[in-house]
């Protein structure tokens, strides 16, 4: 890969963006970032900071082409989940910008990650573990406790542990379009996994078992070696077709992995994953510019990460 290529970020503002404006600097890339606003850390870590119109505004896609054009962008990595969302509800947004490609995941991939009742659709009619889901339609049939959570969206906002009836039906007229799923057992910890598969249909795991923090990130991980969750993300990947980097989240359910997440997007562990060896981005970059991807070892079993924090001053 000839260095110097130039990528912009949009939505670089929070934290996978940042990571990511990181591992593009390490790529030796010229790197733009474009977010909403300025009031981030972003601008310390990006060659060129500028701040851009929200997805859901008219002129977005016509004032983005501006800005590729002029900067003349070979690459555009969308980080935000409205944005992925834009463009898998608008097919032909990839391909408006007709000098610089869009790095993301396939739009199949994407449809089914980004909506948490087709994830786990898609799981049972592919004979994959999954979680159960309940309907207030059927009460009789509910097993408490059990999780309610938005049927779209990320993070960890307005997901709730629900223990009686009473309180589901509070939770359900206050927020509407939660999906009401199974709780899985939780002894055994959560884990997080990225897949990548490639053009070529090589498909690439990692699977660390995680703490998060309050804000809903990866604060800590170990590398885990698994032969039933390995075999699970292969068959995963090869049932979506999948083409480029996700994130699975799994919990060990009665000895089983079951997966009750599929972000279909690079994730808030991608720079761990970098400095582990695990290039998604440098290999989703390299096979959108025709290169054959570079090499990976598997990292050691038990390695760990840790979150950590910068402080930046602007005077």
């Amino acid at each position: 890969m000839r260095e110097k290529y130039n990528v912009l970020v949009t939505s670089c503002g929070g934290d996978i963006g940042q990571s990511i404006g990181k591992i593009l600097k390490d790529l030796r890339c010229k790197t733009f970032g474009l977010d909403i606003s300025r009031n981030n850390s972003a601008k310390f870590i990006f060659d060129t900071f500028d701040t851009c119109l929200k997805v859901n505004e008219p002129n977005y896609l016509e004032e983005l082409n501006k800005y590729i054009v002029k900067n003349k962008i070979d690459i555009v990595i969308p980080i935000s989940e409205p944005e992925l969302r834009f463009y898998t509800e608008n097919k032909e947004a990839a391909n408006y910008f007709q000098t610089a490609h869009v790095l993301m995941a396939d739009n199949f991939s994407r449809e089914i990650g980004f909506d948490k009742r087709k994830t786990c659709v898609f799981l049972e009619e592919n004979g994959l573990p999954f979680p159960k889901l309940y309907s207030l339609e059927k009460e009789e049939e509910i097993i408490f406790p059990l999780i309610a959570k938005p049927r779209t969206g990320a993070g960890s906002s307005n997901i709730f542990v629900v223990d009686a009836i009473d309180e589901l039906k509070f939770i359900s007229q206050k927020y509407k379009d939660l999906i009401l799923q199974e709780m899985l057992d939780g002894s055994k910890g959560e884990f997080t996994c990225c897949v990548y598969r490639s053009q070529k249909n090589e498909i690439r795991t990692i699977i660390f078992k995680r703490e998060l923090t309050t804000g809903g990130y990866s604060g800590y991980g170990e590398v885990v070696e698994n032969n039933k969750i390995e075999e699970l993300l292969l068959n995963l990947a090869k049932l979506l077709d999948l083409k480029g980097s996700i994130n699975v989240q799994l919990r060990l359910h009665k000895e089983q992995p079951v997966i009750f997440e599929i972000n279909p997007r690079f994730s808030s562990t991608i720079l761990f994953r970098h400095l582990l060896g695990f290039k998604d981005l440098e290999w989703s970059i390299q096979e959108v510019l025709g290169d054959p991807i570079s090499d990976y070892q598997r990292t050691k079993e038990g390695t760990k990460f840790y979150k950590g924090f910068n402080e930046y001053i602007e005077y």
